[in-house]
């Protein structure tokens, strides 16, 4: 009891005098902020569902060089390297847990979903940060419009193409170097738009035994086209595609990460190479004011590649959506299906995930109210086809629903309550165990997909010079899906719950001076789960750090600069593997203070930035003396980008 209320202190201490100050500050202009995660345009102060937006001024002003290093140091999204390698970010959101968080939000970009069929998290590095419009983050909910894995919610990316052409140079520390060209058009029938961008980086850890340091290059480009050959047909094209490799090192004693984290153990670093390439085509066509048909497919093909291990992983997925919405002054309903097939290639066989889910989500506005409503079912089918051996198919038919209100007081605040229904299907990993008496990989068995029950309460309160948002949330989970490293087999917590608080806050202070804050305090407990023999039961969740804060503070340096300065924590938390709380070394805090600053003269702009000031070192516990470095080195880098 009194831990709960001291994180409620805590956070409401932090936020009262933002808010409080704000109401004397002198109002300014304000802009609107627009939420579509529903695909139903709402400003975020009416939405029915707790949501966090990050818009191109706030990307623009953070100083961030990579859509990772954004999504950590600014969001309440909680990212770190997955165990080393930092294209592929495991994330944390609303208590899932580092080790599989991933799995249980769904991230997409213009609509185009980036979950993998499986453990396989989201792969984040190959989405350049120039290209974003906006960040969308629906907290509990979405299990309406994206289905499986929408947990703990769901994470929108929209780009939006510009006219003009752009280039970015880069270098720093570490030998990191970069470069990004970006061109557009948007006339008044068509636009078109195309970024390639490389990056590379020496590492931070020494040599291993081949000469190599943890050293990574990548390299990706789009090309987008969008046309309305008349008023009421928009017809898009998109395709784009990554190349990286990537080393990351392997784990640490205490006493080796604690004497230098950068310390080789004297084992080749694991080497890993990526490949994704994809196309997809859209059509979005208006039979009369009120109706609008939609229709969109993505064909995407990918390959992983274990270089020292020879063992290498070919993807394909295919995704379609058929859609029809109807929008009034008051109504809004979107319906349709969506399609997915996806298999995995690795030589040996061939494992598929497909489903089909049909939805349907509603909004009704009613003066002062807002009032939603969504439901779906979707069908979700397995296969596995060796080349040696028997066929193996199973399927599951699951179900999610969201209803939602928003009640605005006034025209500064409004508040708000969600109650979301959402399921997560097991990736084909899950159905998998290694023996390692016999070095031969068996069945596991169809597990149970997960499901979970959220409720959301909120309050927006939002000035022209203050955005103050709080929320609270509780879920009740039965069969969240685990890796249980004891005995190497997948399988599900019986019953789990979590609880927490969330604050954001934007405070314009002066003209030149602007406050921000972002804060979660979250619990994590496990129920009850037969298989740990009754040891795991009312355990918190290991990977889920109690506090998680981010702070900031930028300063307009007269009419051209803009200082940024940023602190970002998050609290000791249970080893990766520790489920029944009993490790002796615990995940230790998180810390980096980052500064960035740039400045414009006329078509150039310039711009420096130091990561890790104070050179915290940071590290993923995932048991005992087994410790991944992260973070642990303070990186600099000055760069310069030329408009016209």
């Amino acid at each position: 009891m009194n831990i709960r209320l001291s994180a409620t202190a805590i956070a409401i201490a932090a936020a009262f005098p933002f808010a409080t100050a704000a109401l004397a500050a002198d109002e300014t202009t304000g802009e609107t902020v627009i939420v579509s995660a529903n695909r139903i345009d709402t400003p975020d102060v009416a939405a029915t569902y707790a949501s966090e937006v990050h818009t191109r001024k706030d990307i623009e002003r953070s100083g961030a060089t990579t859509l990772i290093d954004y999504l950590g140091r600014q969001t309440s999204i909680q990212l770190t390297p997955n165990f080393g390698n930092r294209f592929t970010p495991s994330i944390n959101m609303r208590g899932y847990g580092s080790n599989d968080g991933h799995q249980n939000v769904v991230i997409s970009v213009d609509g185009r979903r980036l979950n993998n069929i499986d453990m396989v998290p989201q792969l984040l590095g190959s989405i350049p940060l120039v290209e974003i419009d906006r960040i969308e983050i629906a907290k509990g909910s979405g299990s309406v419009m994206y289905g499986d894995g929408a947990m703990a919610g769901s994470i929108q990316i929209y780009t939006k193409p510009r006219t003009g052409v752009s280039v970015e140079l880069n270098g720093g520390s570490h030998d990191a170097r970069g470069a990004t060209a970006h061109a557009g058009y948007v006339g008044e029938r068509f636009a078109v738009s195309a970024t390639a961008d490389h990056n590379e980086h020496g590492g931070f850890s020494d040599k291993d035994p081949s000469g190599h340091r943890d050293e990574s290059t990548a390299d990706n480009w789009r090309a987008t086209l969008s046309g309305k050959p008349i008023d009421r047909l928009k017809l898009n094209l998109d395709v784009g595609g990554s190349q990286i490799d990537t080393r990351y090192p392997g784990s640490l004693t205490l006493a080796q990460f604690r004497n230098d984290p950068a310390t080789n153990t004297g084992r080749d670093y694991t080497h890993q190479k990526f490949r994704a390439e994809y196309w997809g085509v859209g059509a979005e066509f208006d039979v009369t004011s009120a109706w609008r048909l939609s229709a969109r497919h993505y064909d995407e093909d990918k390959m992983s590649e274990f270089v020292q291990f020879s063992f290498k992983s070919d993807y394909r997925y295919l995704s379609d959506e058929l859609a029809l919405q109807y929008l009034s002054d008051a109504l809004s309903v979107t319906g349709g299906v969506q399609t997915f097939d996806g298999v995995r290639d690795d030589g040996f066989a061939e494992t598929f995930k497909r489903s089909e889910g049909w939805f349907v989500q509603g909004q009704y506005e009613l003066g002062r109210v807002t009032l939603s409503a969504g439901a779906r079912t979707e069908r979700v089918e397995y296969e596995f086809d060796p080349s040696f051996g028997t066929r193996l198919k199973d399927d599951e038919q699951l179900s999610s629903w969201d209803v939602g209100a928003n009640y605005r007081i006034d025209d500064a605040l409004s508040v708000f309550g969600n109650y979301n229904r959402a399921f997560q299907a097991p990736d084909i990993d899950r159905f998998f165990v290694f023996d390692f008496n016999t070095g031969e990989t068996g069945f596991n068995g169809f597990i149970k997909p997960a499901k979970v029950r959220t409720v959301t309460l909120g309050v927006n309160h939002v000035l022209p010079t203050n955005r103050l948002k709080v929320g609270v949330f509780h879920a009740d989970l039965k069969d969240e899906i685990y890796f249980d490293a004891s005995t190497f087999t997948n399988t599900n917590i019986d019953k789990s719950h979590k609880y927490g608080l969330e604050v954001q806050d934007t405070w314009h202070i002066t003209p030149q001076l602007t406050g921000l804050l972002n804060y979660t305090w979250t619990r994590a407990i496990i129920d009850r789960e037969d298989m740990g023999g009754g040891a795991f039961d009312g355990k918190e969740l290991p990977g889920v750090p109690r506090h998680g804060v981010v702070l900031g503070l930028n300063v307009a340096v007269g009419d051209q600069g803009n200082l940024y300065l940023s602190h970002t924590w998050r609290s000791k938390a249970w080893a990766l593997n520790d489920f029944d709380n009993n490790n002796a070394q615990k995940q230790r805090e998180y810390q980096s203070t980052d500064l960035a600053y740039r400045h414009r003269l006329k078509n150039v702009e310039l711009y420096a930035a130091v990561t890790n000031l104070f050179e915290y070192e940071n590290g993923t516990w995932v048991r005992d003396n087994a410790i991944y470095p992260i973070d642990f080195a303070r990186t600099w880098k000055l760069g310069a980008k030329l408009s016209f």
